[in-house]
C-alpha cells in the first residue's frame, strides 16, 4: 500500500531532520509529507533540503502558523489527491517513535474477515503501551481528557487524544473533513468520534510516547479548553440525538 506520512511542523529545525533519519531506517518505502507553518526557525527551509536530498521527502508550505487542525486538513487533501492508500498522522519533535510505525502499518494491512481497521491508533494506554519523561500533569491531561470523552461521547478507545494514527483512504473518503474545524486535542478526539459514527472500525496498538528533548511543546491551555468546550457540546448534541430517537420509536 502506498504510504504517506503527514507531518506538521511549527519551529521544529531541531527534531525534523532526526524523525525523517528514523522513518528511512524503519519505514524505507513510506512517502512523507512536512506541512510547514512558515516556521520562524527555518523548518521550512531544512525540510526542502532534505526533500531535494530525497524523492520520498515532499513540503507543503503554508503562509503562517493555521493550526494543527488545518494542517492535517491540508496533508490529507495532499494525500487524496495523488492516490495514497494510507495516511498516517504524526508528529515532528520526536515524541512518536519511527520504530512504532511498522506495528501501525502491519494492523491496518490486516485483511482476515472481522479483523480490518478503518483507523489504526497509537495507543499510550492500552497493555504494551506508555510514555517516558513525561511530568504527572500531562499524564493527568491526556488520560483526564479521554476518559472525559469517553463518557460524553461513548467511546470505547483508550486513547483518543493520541496524534499517532493510521488511515485507510477509504475511510478519509467518508469523513465531512471540511466540516472538521478542531484543533489539537480536540481534532483528534473529532476525528475518532467521526470515524465511529460513520459505523467505521478503530483498532489500537502499542506505542511508546517520549517526551520531546528538543524545541518547545506546542501545548497551550486554549488547546485545552477548546477540547473541554467541543468534547462537552458533542456529547450534549449525541443525547438529544438519542432523546429524540426514542421519542420517534415510541411514536
Amino acid at each position: 500500500m502506498r504510504t504517506l506520512v503527514v507531518v506538521p511542523t511549527y519551529d521544529e529545525a531541531e527534531s525534523l531532520p532526526r524523525l525523517l533519519d528514523g522513518l528511512a531506517v524503519h519505514a524505507p518505502t513510506v512517502d512523507v509529507l512536512v506541512v510547514d507553518d512558515a516556521s520562524p526557525d527555518g523548518t521550512g527551509i531544512i525540510a526542502d533540503r532534505l526533500a531535494r536530498r530525497d524523492e520520498r521527502v515532499h513540503v507543503l508550505h503554508r503562509p503562517g502558523k493555521l493550526g494543527l487542525g488545518v494542517a492535517y486538513r491540508a496533508g490529507f487533501a495532499w494525500a487524496l489527491a495523488r492516490d495514497y492508500d494510507v495516511i498516517v498522522e504524526m508528529d515532528a519533535d520526536g515524541s512518536h517513535r519511527p520504530q512504532d510505525l511498522p506495528v501501525l502499518l502491519t494492523e491496518l494491512a490486516r485483511d482476515a474477515p472481522g479483523t480490518g481497521a478503518d483507523l489504526v491508533l497509537g495507543s499510550r494506554w492500552v497493555p504494551g503501551g506508555g510514555v517516558v519523561n513525561w511530568p504527572w500533569y500531562r499524564k493527568l491531561i491526556s488520560r483526564g481528557g479521554t476518559w472525559y470523552a469517553q463518557q460524553a461521547l461513548g467511546l470505547s478507545v483508550s486513547d483518543v487524544t493520541g496524534g499517532f494514527r493510521a488511515f485507510r483512504r477509504a475511510t478519509l473518503e467518508r469523513l465531512p473533513l471540511d466540516e472538521v474545524s478542531s484543533q489539537g486535542y480536540c481534532f483528534q478526539v473529532d476525528l475518532v468520534r467521526r470515524v465511529l459514527e460513520a459505523d467505521m472500525t478503530v483498532s489500537e496498538v502499542p506505542i511508546t510516547f517520549v517526551e520531546r528533548t528538543r524545541g518547545r511543546s506546542k501545548m497551550s491551555g486554549s488547546i485545552v479548553r477548546e477540547a473541554l468546550w467541543k468534547v462537552t457540546l458533542w456529547g450534549v448534541e449525541r443525547r438529544v440525538r438519542r432523546f429524540r430517537r426514542a421519542l420517534t420509536r415510541r411514536s
